[in-house]
Parts: structure tokens; sequence; C-alpha cells
């Protein structure tokens, strides 16, 4: 019998393959891994290698992965996240989004380009990167720094802008003869899409609510999958897309109590489909019309990272961030955005593309995605040199907002503290400061958390703790201390060299996440780095080490030698012996043991000074409990009562005489 092996299989072998050494490589050369997965696209397609003879078959697994991409941002759009960060998103990404939109069109239709295909190249530019950007930022520390936040909030409102650009692309491609019919379709369309949320936000719960009961995970993953797959067929049968659908299925379930489950159990599916698209954006990419075309794609390129680069400066500018954060959110959403190719390849199908301008592009969009990761590296020191060209108007208040956030004077500070960054660390150091009634003003990048904090009367400016001029204004040459407690390593490297060589007595102390800073924050003048990830593995051995009876001295004085040597025993990749052997020692031979005096025991009525329990027995008597009352560390004037149960900590050689003791079989004189 003659075996087959279907063609689709041998093609993904290939894929896999070939996907592996290259996405190998770009982890090595510190480049995100769907750049490797567009790079092989390009090596197997046709205009390289060839290696691919079913493209139809992968095109469609690509189509999958485009809706696994949808259905993850449909879990991730939730209300809540959207108010918090509503201003970012709505205000922030529909200026960009908008301002980019109109750009486009009027210089597309300077150029002679129709109005309807115009706006669609407006779509297609507005759009950003979500997978580059947010891996970039993950990678670099920087998600929770005030740039990150700015990128992300940008990047969730394209996102929800991908399903109504992808409605209106049939609009954009017809004919004005033809445009009332397709209005009508689409009114026909969005009636059932109305009627497929309301179904599914009414049903979905209520299944997912039988299915947890049965504590099977494998119905809970096939009934997620044809949730998924069920909805999107649902609106392709109304002229809607696929895709659409995954996005109203993951909205839907996102609203559920079963939403993180969701999220964990589909992950490996959409990463190997999301893998896959990638690569089929590479496959769709004609090496030789790029060639034959890269002054133009080059030009093109530029235009697009200048374009976005200035529009989101602008934006970010508006919104009242100073000029480096501005232009390090700018520089890293300077690029083209996977759904881009989506609505390029829908926009192709709808005669606003033809193929020669599809290549064009797709050889200008996959170059600036490329090229992100190293335009994100450079932005710290991009955002540097514009803070220095572009002075901003004011260093430590909001362009505009002036009756809104006021300068708070500092003048009269001495010996004060300066609070760099207004989240849980700072407010909760601030609260500390003004409970015991000692000097301090804080500097914060928020400007909505600046003026919440003003209505309530904080001492805090809106300012870039990065600049002479802010830091100057919060009296740093006559302050006793800073604390940075902000997300941005960057900013904070800077702010610790500027404050250092303004005032050199100055304390600073330094929150950070993540241990690879402390070296770099020590060399620049920090007199002390807290680093969360020690200071949580301190905490949870502190306490495993406190539930085995280890001296409350012995384990603060481990933890005081650790802060003071800068973490450097957990740090190294062995640790020091002779200190372990001691932890050790003091680990094996002491014990704890609660035992109640007996109403006829040697010990009722006597004190803990006459008793001499640590002489006679080399124990500790650590607690004493009567009824409800414990007293911790009693003094030698407690008087034992019968039935007080007593905790004592010793070798277990010494707790068996206690306890020898407490029964009246050992005497004490």
């Amino acid at each position: 019998m003659e075996l087959h092996t279907p063609p689709l299989l041998t093609d993904l072998v290939i894929l896999l393959s070939v996907s592996l050494p290259v996405a190998f490589l770009c982890l090595r050369l510190r480049l995100p891994m769907l750049v490797g997965f567009m790079l092989t696209g390009i090596l197997i397609g046709p205009s390289a290698f060839a290696l691919i003879s079913e493209k139809k078959a992968i095109e469609f697994l690509a189509e999958i992965g485009v809706m696994f991409l949808l259905f993850s941002i449909g879990i991730e759009f939730s209300l809540r996240r959207l108010m918090e960060m509503r201003r970012l998103v709505f205000i922030g990404g529909g200026l960009q989004v908008g301002l980019t939109i109109l750009a486009t069109l009027g210089i597309s239709y300077l150029f002679g380009r129709p109005f309807g295909q115009s706006v669609f190249f407006g779509f297609l530019v507005a759009l950003s990167s979500t997978a580059i950007v947010i891996k970039s930022y993950v990678d670099r520390n920087e998600v929770d720094s005030p740039h990150g936040k700015t990128s992300i909030g940008i990047l969730l409102f394209q996102d929800i802008c991908v399903v109504p650009m992808m409605l209106l692309i049939p609009i954009l491609g017809r004919g004005e003869g033809e445009t009332s019919e397709v209005l009508s379709g689409l009114g026909v369309s969005l009636i059932a899409l109305v009627v497929i949320l309301g179904v599914t936000y009414f049903f979905v719960p209520k299944i997912f609510a039988v299915i947890g009961k049965l504590r099977s995970p494998e119905m809970f993953i096939l009934t997620t999958v044809f949730l998924f797959l069920g909805i999107s067929f649902a609106t392709s049968q109304f002229g809607l897309s696929l895709a659409l659908g995954a996005f109203i299925a993951g909205a839907v379930i996102a609203e559920s109590d079963y939403s993180n489950q969701v999220v964990a159990d589909i992950l490996p599916f959409r990463d190997v489909f999301n893998s896959i698209f990638f690569v089929s954006i590479g496959l769709l990419l004609s090496v030789g019309v790029l060639i034959a075309n890269f002054g133009t794609v080059l030009a093109l390129v530029v235009a697009l990272i200048v374009l976005k680069l200035s529009i989101v400066w602008v934006v970010a500018r508006l919104l009242g961030f100073p000029q480096r954060i501005a232009a390090m959110s700018a520089l890293g959403l300077a690029q083209v955005g996977e759904f881009s190719f989506i609505l390029a390849k829908a926009g192709q199908g709808n005669g606003l593309l033809v193929d020669s301008e599809y290549q064009i592009f797709l050889g200008a969009s996959i170059i600036s995605m490329i090229a992100t990761p190293f335009m994100i590296s450079f932005a710290p020191r991009f955002g540097t040199l514009i803070q220095g060209i572009v002075k901003d108007r004011s260093d430590v208040t909001v362009t505009g907002s002036a009756d809104e956030i006021h300068v708070t004077s500092n003048g009269g500070l001495n010996n004060h503290v300066i609070i760099v960054g207004y989240g849980l660390n700072g407010r909760n150091l601030a609260r500390v400061m003004k409970a015991v009634s000692l000097p301090y003003t804080i500097l914060e990048l928020d400007m909505e958390a600046v003026r919440r904090a003003k209505a309530d009367s904080e001492k805090i400016n809106f300012g870039d703790s990065t600049r002479i001029e802010v830091l100057k204004h919060a009296g740093v040459e006559r302050a006793y201390a800073l604390v940075i407690a902000t997300s941005d390593p960057f900013g904070a490297r800077m702010t610790v060299s500027q404050a250092r060589k303004i005032n050199p007595n100055l304390h600073i102390i330094v929150r950070t996440r993540y241990t690879s800073e402390i070296n770099e924050l020590l060399e620049l003048g920090a007199n002390e780095v807290i680093p969360e990830e020690f200071e949580t593995s301190i905490e949870i051995f502190s306490r495993v080490l406190q539930r085995y009876g280890i001296g409350r001295h012995v384990i603060e004085g481990e933890i005081e030698k650790i802060r003071r040597q800068g973490y450097e025993m957990l740090r190294s990749t062995s640790l020091p012996q002779a200190r372990i052997a001691k932890l050790n020692k003091a680990l094996k031979s002491a014990e704890t043991e609660a035992i109640c005096v007996p109403p006829d025991s040697p010990i009722a009525g006597r004190t803990l000074g006459e008793l001499r329990l640590r002489t006679v027995t080399g124990t500790t008597v650590i607690a004493i409990t009567r009824g409800t009352q414990t007293e911790i560390n009693p003094d030698i004037d407690f008087v034992i009562q019968p039935e007080d149960l007593l905790l004592l900590v010793g070798t277990a050689e010494n707790l068996e005489r206690a306890i020898a003791l407490i029964n009246g079989s050992l005497e004490s004189n």
C-alpha cells in the first residue's frame, strides 16, 4: 500500500524547519521572533527558494491566525481597562488615528488619488504594530513607563478601530452608483451584528456556567473553540468577516468569569497560528518587485516613519507629556502594523490597491516593522536629543493648563525628601511623610494624577525629573533625600546622574523592578537600589524561616547583610557557603514546642526569673497564652499559672529537659 503525504503537511514541515533557525538567529540578535517569521516567509516564498507549493492552504491557516489575533484583542477589550486608560485611549488614540488619516488623505489627494482610495491609505498608515511594540517594551522593562503607557493606550484604540475600518472598506472601494446598494447590505449586516451580539451576550455566560460545573478541561477547551469558530461563522454568513466574529467572541468571553482560563487554554493555539500569519506576510512579498522599486520603497519607509513620528509627537504633547516622553512614544509607534496587512488584502480585493502598489506597500511595511526594535532601543537617546533641542515652554507645568495644574511653590523647603513618581510606592511614602510631619515634595508625569493630587492638597508638581530645571525647582540642592519610585529605567538613570551632579551629599534611593539595573544605578550615584524581585525573595524566605522557628534577630541580621552588600548574595549564582552553613545550623538546631502547664506542675505560681529556664534547660519562652490573651516575650516577673500555654524555642534535647521540668520530673534547683 502506497502511503500519501498531504502537500500541506510537507509545507508545514518546511515552514517550521526554516522558521526555527531564523527565529533563533533573531533572538540572538535581540529581534522579535515575529520579524524572523516574516523573513522565513520571504525565504521560502515564490520570490526566493519557492519551497511552498500549497500557498492557498497556508493563507487559510494565516486567516485563522488573524482570527486568533482579533480574538485575543477581544478578550483584552474590557470596559474596566478602557476606563482606567480612557484619556490615553480615546483622546490620544482618537487624535492619532484621526490626524493620521487626515494627513494621509490630504497627501494622497494632492497626488490625484480618488477620495475613497485616499481614505483607505489613511487606514493603512494609521495602524502600528501592537505585537512588536509591546514585545519590545516587555523585553526592555518599559511597559509601565510613561512612554510605554502612552504607546499602549494609542495601540489599544488602533486595535479597536480595525473593526469599523474593515466594515468601511467595501464602501470605499465601490463606485458612486453602487454605494446605496453597499450601504443597504451594510445595514443588514449591522442589524445581524446587533442580533449576534445580543444572543452571544445572553447565552455564552450561561454555557460557560454549565461547562464550568463539569470540571472537565477537555470540555472547556472544546466549548471555547466551538464558540470562537461558531460566532465567526455566523458573522461571515451575513457578509461580515470571520475576524470580526472572532473579535465579538473574545469581547463576550472577556466579560465572563472564565476569561483568564480561556486565555491560558487558547494561548498555544494563538501563538502557533499567529506565527503562520507572519510567515504568510513574507510569502506574499515579491522580492523582484521590491528590488525593482527599492528607491520608491525606501522613500515610502522614510515618509511613513516621519509622518507617524510627527503625529504621535504632536498628540503626546497635546496630552501634556514633556518633550522626552513625547519623542520616545513617537519613535516607538513609527511603523506600520500587522492589521494593516489585513486591511491591505481586503482593499486589494475591493479594487483599492493594484498588485504593484500592494507589493510596494508590503515591502515598506515589513522594513518599518523590522526597524522597530532598533528604533525603540534608540528612543531614550532620541528623546534626550529632542529635549535638548526643543525646550518645553515650562519645565514644571503643562502648557495651556496653568489654571488646572499650578506650580506648587517649593521655596523654604530644606532637608526635605523629593519623591519622583506618584504611583503606589510614591503615594504610600507621601502618606507616611505627611503623617510624621516631615517635609517633602512630589514630581509626577501623569497630568491626571497631578490634577487629582492637587485637588487633595498634595505637594505635587508636573515635571520630568530628568531635567535639571525641574530638580532645581524641587530644591534638590537643599534636599536630604531623593526617592525615585517610577517604572522608567532610562529616566531613573538620568535623574540619578543629574541629581548627584547638583547635590553630592544627597541620599538617593531608587526603586527598580529588575536586578539588571542595580550596578549601573549604583555607579551613577545612587546610595540604595531596592529591586522588587529581591525584596519579594527576602520577604518569602524570611517568612519560611520564621515558620521553622529561626529567631527574628537572626533573620533580620541576614537581611541587613544582604541589603548592605547590594543584594550580592542573591545576585550570585552560588550562595556564600559560610553564611548558608550558619543559617543551616540554626535551622537544624532550633525547634519550637508548645506545652500546656498542668495543674500540679511545680512551676505553677513561680515567675520566669525564679525558674531560670534558659540556665537550667537551655530553652527560651518566646510567648505565653492565657485564655484569649497572648504575651509576646514575657519579662522575668511574669508569673506562670496552671493551664498557661508556653511557646518554647531551643534544641530538641533542651526542649525535652524543659518539658520534664514543667511536668515535675526535673528539678529546677
